[in-house]
Order: structure tokens, then C-alpha cells, then sequence
């Protein structure tokens, strides 16, 4: 076991070890969720405060699920009424929340370093739920543990990243979880959906869906991610599909056992043909979500058992 991190911020700073150690914990904390639900309550005694300055449905309801099943006190910030909307900093806010000892602090916000800078300032672990178009870290590692458990390997994939890069936080922590476990990674996408400096990172860059899917193990679907955009980065959602749509027809490249994947909300006809999401024999999509909760339980196990030891070493 070789995970000793204070914090959870990004895969960046994670190596192989360390995430095959999320993994193994992840794949305990699956297996328990699909039999008696035992998890041995590790975070008993223990608060967790879920900071959610963007919303999110599914992470902020899994990693909420996540900390109950293991047994923390779990509460739920409304960041939409919160002082920060009043003017508060974000360092103002990190000071208050000190001042109520939480362990835990799970934190999603729109602007990229700001769960670092929290993270300088706060005396608990701090896991990143995304931010800015920085990182999203359990995505990539729930993503991760979806594709071992359907592949039985997490290496040596050849893994297909399809339609806006550029705006995606969870391209990003999938790209750099992927490369470090010795993955063929290809993007694919329009160019205006590309990141600049993209040919410097170790991946494959294509324009074509049936080009890059060609002998693929792995086909993972990204949303248009329109809040972040402010020109015209498409003709039109039709085109897109058209051209970029994950269908039967461009799937049909890829090999006989490809698995389908998208990280939700899924946006049917735009980035991906309802008929195949839902098609039980290709898509892991709900096989994500399950995972989520998994993945989110490791870590948050991962990061108390490290805070506790901390704290007894003080």
C-alpha cells in the first residue's frame, strides 16, 4: 500500500503506485456496495463539509453518499447563499471554516488553483471535485477503475478522448491517470476544441472519428462543455453530431469489445447516439456513476487514515 498524501488535488501529483493503492481501496469499497454494504464506518468521529461553489448533481450526491456510507458527519455548504456571495475572499472563507475543525473538505469550484489555495490554508484533507479547467481527479480515477474492471488491465489500452478537450478538466486528469499507467492515448475532436501546445503532451491528435477510432479499447465521450465557451467553437450541434457524434456506424471501427464511456450529464444526439448509451453490451456509463461512489470512498478512507496519523504525530 503507498498512499501518503495530505491531500487529493490532482492526478498530476500522484504516481502509479499511489493510484493502483486508490484502486485496490476503490475496488474493496465496489465490491462491498454490491454485497452486504459493510465498509467498517472508518470515518466515524469524523466531519465532512462538501463546498460546492459550481453545481453538480452527481459529484456532490456521491461524494455525499460516499461519506455517509463510511460513517462521517457530512454536511453540504450552499455556496449559493453563502458569504462568499456577499464578497467574502476565498481565504476569508478558508479561515472560517478552520475555526470549525472539519477533517474533511470536499470543494468544486469555477476558477482553476483555487482548491490548492484553500488547501494551503486549512488545517484537514482537501479533495479537489473539480476545478476551474484544471483538474477533476476522482473522475479520472473512477473513469480509471471502469476500465480496469471491464478490461481486467489498466495498461497497455489503446483509449480514444473524444470532442471538447480544450474546456475539459476531465480530459486533462484522464490524459495525465492514463499516460503514467503506459496508455496509447488519442484525442479526438474539431480543432477549435483543442487545446493549444496539444502536440507537446504525449498523445495522438485527430480530426476524423473513424481514423481515430480504428482499433480502439477504449471510446470515452466528452460534454460540450457551452457554459465555458464564449465564441463559436461549432457550426451548429447537428454538424457536431454529424461529424463527431459517437454512433454504431463510427463505433464500428474501434474493436469488437470496445467499451463506451461519458463521464455525464450526456447530451443524446449531440455527443452521443441514445440507442448505444444505453446499449448494455458497449456502454459502462452507469458503471461509472456506481463507481464514483467507490472511488470517492477510497480516498476520502485514504486521506483520514493519513490526517489521523498526522494528528497523533503532533
Amino acid at each position: 500500500m503507498s498512499f501518503d498524501k495530505p491531500h487529493l488535488l490532482g492526478i498530476e501529483e500522484l504516481s502509479p503506485p499511489e493510484i493502483t493503492t486508490l484502486l485496490d481501496r476503490a475496488d474493496i469499497h465496489a465490491e462491498a456496495e454490491r454485497g452486504s454494504r459493510d465498509h467498517g464506518q472508518p470515518l466515524k468521529g469524523l466531519t465532512q463539509i462538501n463546498m460546492f461553489f459550481e453545481n453538480s448533481t452527481r459529484t456532490q450526491a456521491s461524494f455525499e453518499i460516499a461519506g455517509k456510507r463510511l460513517g462521517a458527519d457530512v454536511m453540504n455548504m450552499a455556496m449559493q447563499t453563502s458569504s462568499v456571495k456577499k464578497g467574502e475572499t476565498l481565504i476569508d472563507t478558508a479561515l472560517t471554516l478552520n475555526a470549525m475543525h472539519p477533517d474533511l473538505l470536499v470543494v468544486r469550484h469555477p476558477h482553476s488553483g483555487a482548491v490548492k489555495l484553500l488547501a494551503d490554508k486549512v488545517n484537514c484533507a482537501v479533495l479537489n471535485a473539480g476545478d476551474g479547467r484544471h483538474e477533476h481527479p476522482t473522475q479520472a480515477l473512477l473513469d480509471a477503475l471502469t476500465i480496469r474492471r471491464a478490461k481486467g488491465r489498466l495498461h497497455r489500452l489503446n483509449i480514444a478522448i473524444c470532442g471538447d478537450i480544450a474546456h475539459s478538466r476531465v480530459a486533462r486528469s484522464n490524459i495525465l491517470l492514463l499516460g503514467k499507467m503506459e496508455n496509447r492515448i488519442r484525442l479526438i475532436g474539431p480543432p477549435t476544441l483543442m487545446p493549444s501546445g496539444v502536440a507537446d503532451w504525449g498523445v495522438e491528435v485527430y480530426d476524423n472519428m473513424e481514423t481515430g477510432l480504428e482499433g480502439c479499447d477504449v471510446v470515452m465521450m466528452l460534454r460540450l462543455q457551452k457554459e465555458r465557451m464564449d465564441g463559436g467553437f461549432i457550426p451548429s450541434e447537428r454538424e457536431y453530431y454529424h461529424r463527431y457524434g459517437l454512433d454504431a456506424a463510427k463505433l464500428s471501427v474501434a474493436k469488437d469489445d470496445a467499451i463506451v464511456m461519458h463521464p455525464g450529464p450526456m447530451n443524446r444526439g449531440v455527443e452521443i447516439d441514445g440507442v448505444l448509451a444505453d446499449d448494455i453490451n458497449r456502454s459502462v456509463i452507469q458503471e461509472q456513476v456506481e463507481m464514483g461512489v467507490a472511488v470517492r470512498m477510497a480516498a476520502m478512507e485514504l486521506l483520514a487514515e493519513n490526517l489521523r496519523e498526522r494528528r497523533a504525530a503532533a
